[in-house]
């Protein structure tokens, strides 16, 4: 994630609960709890210009930062025309209460002491904020991956108060990215730093948490975009795997140079935090059924596959389309052909950028098909 030229109008923190316990589904408590937020733009008098931007497992409140391209004048966040509300979620290490916040119980950081944060507890967070900031409704409530994760829990958990939903490359994890995502925090776990999540900031699992990126990083691409940038080339270094053990091919390189960039900004307590309420993110939970809750949908939906994406396969982003119709609720469902795998929706947000338009354009009539349609964008 780099830092964007643009800006936030206002950035800061709001304490959740007014600053009593947020007791979480989990059934555990943050007696202490505030998120860390980013506006750009000006909310309008008739206070109906806001989309939400949530961010994805690394990402941060400041949306301009990870979708820089759809802020440009007359693009979809354009901040001249919309309130863009971006919002770091429960768990994480930018701003948000999280494993690296101070535990007033001890005094210290929680570390491995903070618990288990489900998606509907960040989306319930969030509605706390966007209550207390006087916006009735969302015009638009936008995200990928997890990001998408929350939008679609915002047209569920709070059906009044979203008009509109765009997410791309999210479903319920299939037992695949479940299998992905447990190696990735065993590999953090395996550290000789770990300390059983109790290391201090100058002894951090950095090997660790960065070969869980470097495997992260391989589930966010495709083979095709490997083969295309890397091949079997050795290493760039000038490294030759026939000469030595230790030397790489260019594909190896360039997954260590992730792992290295990754530490240099992210907590290996909150990689788990995050991931878990990844793995936990079922729509029913609160709810007799899956069905039952789609059925509170009010918002109109669009929900966006990535053609090469294999950890949330575009056929598992399609069927929860056709269960979110089949609920009666007005949902299309497109698919973006790209080879840039998952990370698709913040490689190529050219082409994400109309999609988002339809979405949060002012007045835009609900499309009425009730069979989804794949659609090559």
């Amino acid at each position: 994630m780099t830092q964007s030229s643009l800006q936030p109008d206002f950035e800061g923190d709001f304490p959740l609960n007014q600053g009593a316990p947020f007791v979480l589904d989990s059934g555990g408590k943050l007696p202490q709890a505030s998120l860390h937020y980013a506006i750009y733009g000006k909310l309008n008098e008739a206070r109906d210009n806001v989309i939400l931007a949530c961010h994805a497992l690394t990402g941060s409140a400041r949306v301009a930062d990870w979708w820089p391209d759809l802020f440009h004048d007359g693009h979809p966040l354009d901040a001249e025309k919309h309130c863009v509300i971006g919002i770091n979620v429960l768990g994480s290490c930018y701003g948000s209460t999280g494993p690296t916040s101070i535990n007033p119980a001890t005094g210290k950081p929680y570390g491995a002491d903070f618990p288990v944060v489900s998606i509907r507890d960040i989306v319930r967070a969030q509605a706390q904020l966007i209550e207390h900031l006087g916006i009735p409704q969302l015009r638009a409530v936008l995200g990928g991956s997890i990001g998408g994760m929350q939008a679609l829990q915002w047209t569920v958990d709070y059906p009044e108060r979203v008009a509109g939903c765009f997410s791309v490359g999210a479903a319920p994890l299939s037992a695949m990215g479940l299998a992905l995502n447990h190696l990735q925090r065993e590999i953090i776990r395996l550290d000789p730093a770990w300390n059983g999540g109790n290391y201090d900031a100058d002894h951090e699992p950095t090997r660790g948490l960065a070969l869980a990126r470097g495997l992260a990083v391989c589930t966010y691409k495709s083979s095709a975009l490997f083969t295309e940038r890397f091949g079997r080339n050795p290493d760039r270094s000038g490294e030759d795997p026939l000469q030595s053990h230790a030397a790489r091919y260019d594909a190896a390189g360039y997954l260590d140079h992730q792992g290295r960039i990754f530490n240099e900004r992210f907590d290996a307590n909150s990689y788990l935090v995050i991931s878990r309420a990844m793995d936990t993110f079922d729509l029913s939970r609160g709810y007799l059924s899956e069905a039952d809750a789609l059925r509170r949908i009010r918002a109109r939906l669009l929900l966006v596959g990535i053609s090469s994406d294999w950890l949330f396969p575009a056929s598992d982003v399609h069927s929860l389309a056709e269960r979110i119709q089949n609920a009666n609720a007005v949902c299309n469902y497109i698919e973006l052909h790209s080879n840039h795998g998952h990370d698709a929706f913040l490689a190529e947000a050219s082409n994400v950028r109309p999609l988002i338009e339809y979405i949060v354009q002012s007045g835009a009539p609900h499309v009425q098909e009730k069979n989804c349609a794949t659609c090559a964008v």
